[in-house]
């Protein structure tokens, strides 16, 4: 995998800035963004990702290895996303989510979902696929969207604030499975988060945005 690079990022609303940061992520290590509400943290990775809104004016590029990812459409960019919902499909199964996100030169719906229960499997929740995802749990719900965003074979991980919608031991070992993942990936990752047990579970730097009022 290749490093991630941002290069000289501003990121503006109106006449107020935001934040401005240049990082580099190395292929399994964490940059973590941290700061108040409103601060940009998670326009950051709107804007890493490709879905800025309109609103704000951004400059800067962000690099995937040689990729200049700002010159790609967003689908281009690979960004494997992981939001504080889970954001499950309601209408699918647990692994047809999971299979939703399968790069399409994979054919074959059962092989497809060959692949999704295995990725299931990997997060824990093995036999799980034929569960319709209001069943789950939050912390399940949560172990089936790392499953998704992995198997899409994301170039890096945005995370904003995954975690803190989940009590405190479920936020744990969630926390600790994602990183590890993400490790064993060897993906580069930025977590937005106001939580510092967040910040010190991924290890890594960390970067300091606006500032309490």
């Amino acid at each position: 995998m290749n490093r991630l690079m941002l290069d000289a990022i501003t990121i503006a609303l109106g006449q107020r800035a935001l934040l401005a940061i240049s990082a580099r992520v190395e292929p399994g290590e964490t940059l973590t963004v941290m700061g108040p509400s409103g601060s940009g943290k998670s326009t950051l990775l709107a804007y890493i990702g490709g879905f800025l809104a309109p609103e704000f004016a951004a400059s800067g590029r962000v690099f995937s290895g040689d990729v200049e990812l700002t010159k790609l459409p967003a689908e281009d960019r690979h960004a494997g996303l992981l939001f504080q919902d889970p954001l499950l499909f309601p209408h699918m199964s647990v692994a047809g989510n999971v299979a939703f996100a399968l790069p399409a030169r994979i054919k074959g719906h059962a092989v497809r979902l060959e692949h999704a229960e295995a990725a299931l499997a990997d997060v824990g929740l093995a036999s799980y696929g034929d569960r319709d995802p209001a069943t789950l749990s939050g912390g399940q719900k949560a172990r089936v969207a790392l499953a998704r965003t992995l198997v899409s074979e994301p170039r890096m991980m945005l995370l904003d604030e995954p975690f803190s919608k989940l009590d405190a031991d479920l936020r744990a070992q969630i926390r600790d499975l994602v990183f590890a993942k993400a490790r064993a990936a060897m993906l580069p990752v930025i977590l937005v988060t106001h939580d510092e047990a967040d910040a010190n579970a991924a290890g890594g730097q960390v970067v300091t945005v606006g500032e309490e009022a």
